[in-house]
C-alpha cells in the first residue's frame, strides 16, 4: 500500500483501499515506516469467518528530478541524523 512521506506516515491518515469484500477504510499510525503490515481483521476473503487482510506499507518517494529537490534532500540528510544501516552490524 502505498504512503507518502508527509502526511500519510506523520498524521495519522486514513484512504479507502481495495480489499476482496470491496473498499475497505485504513487508517495509518503517526510514524509508520516502510514494510509496516497492518492486520485488517474480517476484511480479507469473503467466508465464515471472513479472513484477514495484511497491509505492507511502501513509503513512496518523490522524485528528485530538480536542482532544488536535490537540496531538499541533500538538507534533509545533514538535519536529520539518520542511518538506515546502523543496525546492519560489521
Amino acid at each position: 500500500m502505498p504512503i507518502t512521506l508527509g502526511p500519510d506516515r506523520d498524521d495519522s491518515a486514513s484512504s479507502g483501499r481495495p480489499a476482496p469484500a470491496g473498499p475497505v477504510q485504513v487508517t495509518v499510525p503517526a510514524g509508520s515506516t516502510h514494510g509496516r503490515k497492518l492486520r485488517l481483521k474480517g476484511k480479507g476473503i469473503p467466508g465464515e469467518p471472513p479472513g484477514d487482510l495484511y497491509a505492507v506499507l511502501n513509503v513512496a518517494w518523490p522524485p528528485a528530478d530538480t536542482e532544488a529537490s536535490r537540496q531538499l534532500c541533500q538538507r534533509m540528510a545533514e538535519t536529520m541524523a539518520f542511518d538506515p544501516r546502523a543496525t546492519l552490524g560489521g
